[in-house]
């Protein structure tokens, strides 16, 4: 087994260390040192417990690092004294180490500045905590998780500081001072995980090999969201959900995804991988996945985690004839794009659930760059009333729909009588929009959630060993036909709804489309 692996008997208190590997990059400015900084304004990071620390590659100091960040951080204008106080009491916990991500001496840096950090803080035994998030490319993964294997796990700690007399502050009498420091080591590692099933194995068989499972947070920030998070308590604690939840009286289900900007920059990154790989194989497919599963056992992570493996396995190979992959036009002018690429940046597809509560309903995962809005949201709908005596089929279907991002709500689309002398129908909703109803509760960002999870060592929100092979298995051979060019991308315009095929696959789908209605979020 490997050390510091998870202990139900660890107490998560004492010094708690968080690396930030690729600390002067993108993700870790604009997503991680943010989602640190809201979990230190409230309260979840103690100063007397906490070291943050930058590791990268680029020769900066403590300060310049935390230069970087201060912009990234809610203290310019509009903010009060009180935020500009705890921006400056937060980077001050901030320190930095430079060093290559292949070589022993910048991780022995690393190490000897957690250790004195622990030393500062007495740390107990069996209360060591370090945290590692990789804000990193995964070509990098294999060679940093050997290089904190060999140089940063608890262990380390005692070697580095043998024979010193500072030792004495906190090693018990008696204690053999070669010993595991016990408390524990994880590790968050950022999508995408591989690009297909075989170099996901790779990559799991290499991280697997030196860290247990249970100390690899595989994070996908889509399961840290509000209303995805709301998903299992919508579905399994309301009564009158229950009933109505199976291929009975649901027609088909829609997970979409849109943005309303192309590339923009990030051509050279976007071409490698593509829309599946970038949004549908991990994010919709884990929205998928909890808006069918089985009641778990319990709400043990385990438990919930069986429930999405056993609805990966359950669905069948995808069909040509039910997928359409489109390409905006200008997408390869970016000139970081080849000039003959078939990278799809939208794809509409067909997934179908091989079950008994799911046979014959189509999920329909939908997702496209450069479209005519920028939204996310899951779209229930429910088959048509029989023996409708109102004609109402015109106005379109009942629907629940449940908008990820923005404007965070969740409402029922229902036929309504109109007011008025006249017995005339319309459409209409009941609506819980998050901005009207919980006026001054801040939604938590994902990443300051499953942070969190993983210091507290809750894996229900990141994603199984076997549960990424499983959603792999679905999409590589797709893949791999996209990347011999043997499936090709039609063009679409930038700002439309996409191809016109992908409407039409929706239609023989069996999504009926609502004409003359449009939800608008309440203002404020």
């Amino acid at each position: 087994m490997a050390s510091g692996g998870n202990n139900e008997n660890v107490t998560e208190t004492g010094s708690l260390s968080i690396v930030v590997l690729g600390a002067s990059g993108d993700l870790a400015k604009k997503k991680t040192f943010p989602a640190l900084f809201n979990l230190y304004r409230q309260g979840f990071l103690h100063p007397d417990e906490v070291c943050i620390l930058g590791y990268a590659r680029t020769k900066i100091s403590n300060d310049e690092l935390r230069n970087r960040i201060r912009g990234y951080l809610p203290h310019g204008k509009g903010a009060s004294n009180d935020q500009a106080e705890d921006v400056s009491k937060f980077l001050q916990l901030i320190k930095y180490v430079s060093g290559s991500y292949d070589s022993e001496e910048g991780f022995r840096s690393l190490d000897k500045e957690i250790s004195a950090h622990e030393l500062l803080k007495h740390t107990a035994v069996g209360s060591s905590r370090r945290l590692f998030y990789f804000a990193l490319p995964p070509s990098v993964y294999p060679s940093v998780c050997k290089m904190i294997k060999n140089c940063c796990m608890n262990e380390c700690m005692i070697r580095l500081h043998r024979g010193l007399d500072a030792l004495a502050l906190w090693t018990p009498r008696g204690s053999d001072i070669g010993a595991d420091r016990g408390g524990w080591t994880r590790i968050v590692v950022e999508k995408p995980f591989g690009k297909d099933l075989e170099s996901a194995e790779q990559l799991s068989t290499q991280i697997g090999e030196l860290f247990d499972e249970p100390q690899i947070y595989r994070i996908d920030h889509y399961l840290g969201k509000e209303l995805v998070q709301n998903l299992l308590v919508l579905r399994f604690a309301n009564r009158f959900f229950l009933p109505l939840w199976n291929r009975d009286n649901i027609d088909n289900v829609q997970i979409v995804f849109r943005e309303d900007f192309g590339t923009e920059g990030r051509g050279g990154y976007f071409d490698q991988y593509g829309i599946i790989r970038d949004i549908i194989q991990n994010h919709l497919l884990q929205v998928l996945c909890l808006v069918a599963m089985e009641k778990p056992v319990s709400l043990k992570p385990e438990h919930i985690r069986d429930e999405k493996v056993k609805v990966l396995q359950s669905v069948i190979p995808l069909k040509d004839e039910e997928v359409v992959l489109g390409q905006y036009d200008g997408y390869t002018e970016d000139p970081t794009v080849p000039d003959n690429s078939n990278t799809p940046t939208f794809a509409t597809m067909v997934l179908r659930i091989h079950n008994e509560r799911w046979e014959g309903v189509p999920f329909i995962l939908k997702a496209g760059k450069a479209l005519n809005s920028r939204k996310a949201e899951i779209r229930v709908q429910f088959k048509d009333v029989p023996g409708d005596i109102f004609r109402c089929q015109k106005q379109s279907r009942n629907e629940f729909v449940i908008r990820l991002q923005p404007s965070e709500a969740m409402y029922m689309k229902l036929t309504v009588k109109q007011p008025g002398l006249e017995m005339s129908t319309i459409q209409s909703e009941l609506d819980l929009s998050y901005g009207q109803r919980y006026q001054g509760v801040p939604i938590p960002e994902a990443y300051e959630r499953l942070i969190l999870d993983t210091i507290r060592g809750d894996q229900q929100h990141f994603v199984r060993r076997d549960e990424l092979k499983a959603a792999w298995e679905i999409f590589t051979p797709l893949l791999h036909r996209i990347d011999r060019g043997e499936v090709k991308s039609v063009s679409y315009k930038p700002g439309s709804r996409g191809p016109v095929e992908a409407d039409q696959l929706l239609e023989r789908a069996g999504y009926v489309q609502t004409h003359g209605y449009i939800w608008i979020p309440p203002t404020l």
